[in-house]
């Protein structure tokens, strides 16, 4: 059952792909038990592809027509969020949209793994195997790595955040522009008392778009994880 929400729209963009996202998927093709990346999950980029996906979603905000185009934007702290917002309203600027003013909200930010920040399931596996057995058994949702979140951690968060929102903009269409795990939570959230916990199996390609449209009282899924606007780009989502 929704939970009541005076919302006019909201749209959930996942950021474009990202070098991190490149490098993971080497490694699940190769086996690789490197460490793909190093630094900080906050601080990733985009990658080149990823750069070309934000621009296709800016092309997508300019084309809404004006009555359906958002008003806020709240965005995650994570550089490659960041970025992706950067690109998106710089394409829609260029293509006569005005963007709307950005925040930037750390309740955005994506699940965090603690002590296997970056490390690719190829790696957790070949490191630590009992962690990855405890992983599998315990689930998605419920498993926190040591020093990180589960994705019901997320979901508190996010629950957080949107009850502002819901108080701050009534009647108005939102954009977030965050991560994978925030979009699954954010899902769940909206999805209200007796929702199905998150199995850690829904996808939620780069770039894509997820929508929900408000009747005045509740907020219903129209489109979860659309990416038919990036289907000129040979870049995977």
């Amino acid at each position: 059952m929704a939970a009541p929400c005076a919302l006019g729209q909201v749209f959930a963009v996942r950021h474009g792909q990202s070098t991190a996202n490149v490098a993971f998927a080497e490694a699940a093709r190769t086996g690789s038990i490197d460490l793909p990346l190093a630094g900080t999950d906050a601080a990733v980029p985009l990658s080149v592809g990823g750069v070309r996906q934000a621009q296709a979603l800016g092309q997508w905000l300019a084309a809404l027509p004006p009555g359906h185009r958002p008003g806020r934007v709240v965005c995650s702290t994570y550089l490659r969020a960041r970025q992706t917002w950067s690109v998106m309203a710089e394409t829609a600027a260029a293509l006569g949209h005005v963007p709307p003013p950005l925040l930037v909200d750390e309740r955005l930010r994506d699940r965090e793994m603690g002590i296997f920040e970056l490390h690719t399931p190829e790696v957790i596996l070949d490191r630590a195997p009992q962690e990855a057995e405890r992983r599998a058994q315990v689930g998605e949702w419920a498993y926190r790595p040591p020093g990180g979140e589960s994705l019901a951690d997320v979901a508190l968060r996010v629950r957080d955040l949107f009850a502002e929102l819901n108080a701050a903009a009534v009647g108005q269409r939102v954009l977030l522009v965050a991560h994978d795990a925030v979009v699954v939570a954010l899902r769940y959230v909206i999805a209200g008392i007796g929702a199905a916990r998150p199995d850690g199996t829904t996808l939620v390609p780069n770039a894509s778009v997820s929508t929900w449209t408000g009747d005045g009282t509740r907020l219903h899924l129209a489109r979860f994880g659309d990416t038919t606007h990036l289907n000129h780009l040979e870049v995977p989502a």
